[in-house]
């Protein structure tokens, strides 16, 4: 039996983020939380790239833009969108999900969904870089993963 995997070597790779403006208070400490990753794992702070879009719905034209270019290795996109009172958030949710993941597949390069899908505060607080973890962090470890599993098939 053949097993493929990934590791946790950044070295010589580049990184994208896209992050949303809305909800900053979240999406910045996603950002060092993503930059911290990166740096810990062997990526070099001059292969870091960000870019900001205003809301999370805004994430998906410029990550493809990003993935289509070449300009990274991968692309991560950072965000926070709480629920309301509305189906609001469950419709960007949803539909930002969705774009990632093809631009993933249109492209061949690993777009990763860091965004923060929150029903509360509370839960948007514990997310983004308290008792639950930074999923900034966590889904840079993912890109780095996914990007050395992509290069050994």
């Amino acid at each position: 039996m053949t097993e493929i995997t990934g590791d946790l070597t950044g070295k010589g790779l580049r990184l994208a983020f896209v992050v949303s403006r809305f909800n900053a208070i979240f999406t910045e400490q996603l950002l060092r939380g993503a930059r911290d990753a990166a740096l810990r794992h062997g990526v070099a702070d001059e292969a870091l790239s960000v870019v900001r879009v205003p809301g999370a719905n805004e994430i998906p034209l410029a990550a493809a833009k990003l993935a289509r270019a070449g300009a990274a290795d991968a692309v991560v996109a950072l965000g926070a969108v709480i629920d309301g009172a509305t189906d609001h958030a469950m419709l960007i949710n949803t539909s930002v999900a969705r774009a990632l993941c093809q631009i993933g597949l249109e492209t061949g390069v690993p777009v990763l969904n860091g965004i923060v899908c929150a029903h509360n505060l509370d839960q948007a607080i514990e997310r983004s870089g308290s008792k639950a973890g930074n999923k900034g962090f966590d889904t840079v470890c993912a890109a780095i993963e996914a990007v050395n599993v992509l290069r050994r098939l």
